[in-house]
């Protein structure tokens, strides 16, 4: 969870001609499985394979608050520095995990990830729906493991077999003492 702190300020409202002050707040936020079902529900389009307009990105903060009554005007007041958190958090890998790929794994066909498909690879894996209210990095890597701990042994290439035959094939002859 992220918590950021938006700054009481000063502004001019122009129906009473004079300046009021507009409260401060904290906000408790999520990046997670929900937030993302929450925004690709309104906007429609992949969160994670797609560029984001200014007012996507704002309204995905607002999915991924968990906040309760936070008055729509807030958003418009968060300051740099607390987007720059906010991006970090989105960034952050959350697990000590990490994957190294051949190229050719790469090299697989990309399909688009919305959230749909996320819930699916938890119904597939068994994972409880709890797991949606996890940091969505934390979440995938889990996934990924799964996937990778659950994959069948690599077949042996045609030289390894050879290999291994004439290693057993060796074995046997000094065994039995002969030539072949």
């Amino acid at each position: 969870m992220l918590e950021i702190t938006i700054p009481e300020q000063e502004a001019f409202d122009e129906s009473t001609n004079s300046f009021i002050k507009l409260k401060g707040m904290k906000l408790s936020m999520e990046h997670s499985l929900v937030s993302i079902y929450k925004w690709e529900s309104k906007w429609h389009k992949p969160f994670l394979h797609s560029t984001k307009t200014n007012a996507e990105v704002l309204d995905y903060i607002r999915c991924m608050t968990i906040t309760q009554n936070v008055p729509d005007d807030v958003y418009y007041r968060i300051p740099q520095s607390e987007i720059d958190k906010i991006q970090a958090y989105i960034e952050d890998p959350m697990t000590a995990t990490t994957f190294h790929y051949l190229e050719d794994s790469r090299k697989r066909k990309r399909e688009i990830v919305t959230a749909e498909i996320i819930y699916y690879w938890m119904v597939s894996a068994n994972v409880p729906f709890e797991c949606q209210k996890w940091h969505l990095n934390k979440l995938l890597t889990l996934l990924q493991v799964i996937s990778e701990k659950n994959k069948p042994p690599k077949k042996m290439s045609k030289s390894q077999i050879a290999k291994q035959y004439a290693a057993l094939n060796a074995a046997r002859k000094a065994k039995l003492h002969t030539r072949g």
